[in-house]
């Protein structure tokens, strides 16, 4: 079993900042995971990829959050990080976790249950 739980979210003002992190636990090792992602999906709106990062570190950025937010990741703890810098009330939504990679046998890929994030004054 594999559990991927993310945390961090919660009310800010715009141009306030957050740091998300998301966990994968369990029957998951850090060689085999390719790729770790942050997506969103705001309300009336299809989940959108935030940002990405390779088992190499390679970044990747929604054009509407690059310069505000930074991914990183904890291999050593199958961690993933999105610091949120600049925050608009348009990055308003459910912020989930994604990790994809390749097990022994097969592919995998496997989601958190979200957090809100919610940018208001």
């Amino acid at each position: 079993q594999v559990r991927v739980v993310e945390s961090g979210g919660g009310l800010v003002q715009p141009g306030g900042s957050l740091r998300l992190s998301c966990a994968a636990s369990g029957s998951i090792s850090s060689s085999s995971i390719s790729g770790m992602n942050w997506f969103r999906q705001a309300p009336g709106k299809q989940r959108e990829l935030v940002a990405a990062i390779t088992r190499g570190d390679t970044t990747n950025y929604a054009a509407s959050v690059k310069g505000r937010f930074t991914i990183s990741r904890d291999n050593a703890e199958n961690t993933v990080y999105l610091q949120m810098n600049s925050l608009k009330p348009e990055d308003t939504a459910v912020y989930y976790c994604n990790v994809f990679g390749v097990g022994m046998y097969q592919t995998y890929d496997y989601w958190g249950q979200g957090t809100q994030v919610t940018v208001s004054s």
